[in-house]
């Protein structure tokens, strides 16, 4: 079971499905990508910060935070750029993807305030920080499975408006295949990361070991 779970795999499977992620992403439509490399491939290596980046604990929280705010200023530019336009941002906010992703940006700007202060008061914080940090792990890690989650209704929000659009999309057409692919491989990136970060070596009772 030890070998199923080496690290080193697992980072592989989850670059490897973020790669292939970011590809279909591209070649399928351009307008999301922001929000997908922001929320979910560069929140996702943020996630795993602690596993491939050596050096002391002290750099990969400078990392994980720059990583987490330039994922964040992505997602606000590609939220930004899609509601651009003469109907307005509040007209566009009607199903549930849209609800998904507000709450989704909220909680990720939340995580990160929290994050950019605690790294500025770092001694003065620490008590609270070791109380906090099982919520921290908690919230950081629903709220990627939610972006995940709610660019999987996007897929299949953009899927119905084209073939609502064009009566003659087949369902087994090559844009049908190629979102079912996407999707699917949204799915695996998940799990890939999701497990890398509860896995016991880097899990957060060792995090919780280092704030003492």
């Amino acid at each position: 079971m030890a070998s199923l779970l080496c690290p080193a795999l697992v980072l592989f499977a989850a670059r490897l499905s973020g790669f292939a992620v970011g590809l279909l992403v591209l070649f399928w439509v351009l307008h999301p990508l922001l929000m997908v490399i922001g929320f979910i491939l560069l929140s996702g290596e943020a996630i795993l910060v602690h596993r491939w980046l050596p050096g002391s604990m002290g750099l990969k929280k400078s990392v994980h935070l720059g990583l987490q705010g330039v994922a964040l200023a992505s997602g606000i530019f590609g939220i930004w750029t899609k509601f651009q336009g003469k109907d307005g941002i509040v007209a566009n906010f009607y199903s549930l993807h849209s609800w998904m992703g507000l709450i989704c940006i909220s909680l990720f700007g939340i995580q990160w305030l929290l994050g950019f202060l605690n790294f500025w008061h770092r001694r003065e914080a620490k008590l609270a920080r070791i109380k906090i940090l099982p919520w921290h792990v908690f919230l950081g890690l629903y709220t990627y499975a939610l972006a995940v989650a709610t660019a999987e209704t996007g897929l299949l929000e953009k899927l119905a408006f084209i073939q609502t659009k064009r009566n003659n999309v087949s369902k087994h057409s090559t844009e049908s295949m190629l979102v079912n692919s996407l999707g699917l491989f949204l799915a695996m990136l998940s799990g890939f990361v999701i497990l890398a970060a509860v896995s016991p070596k880097y899990g957060y009772h060792t995090l919780q070991s280092r704030q003492h």
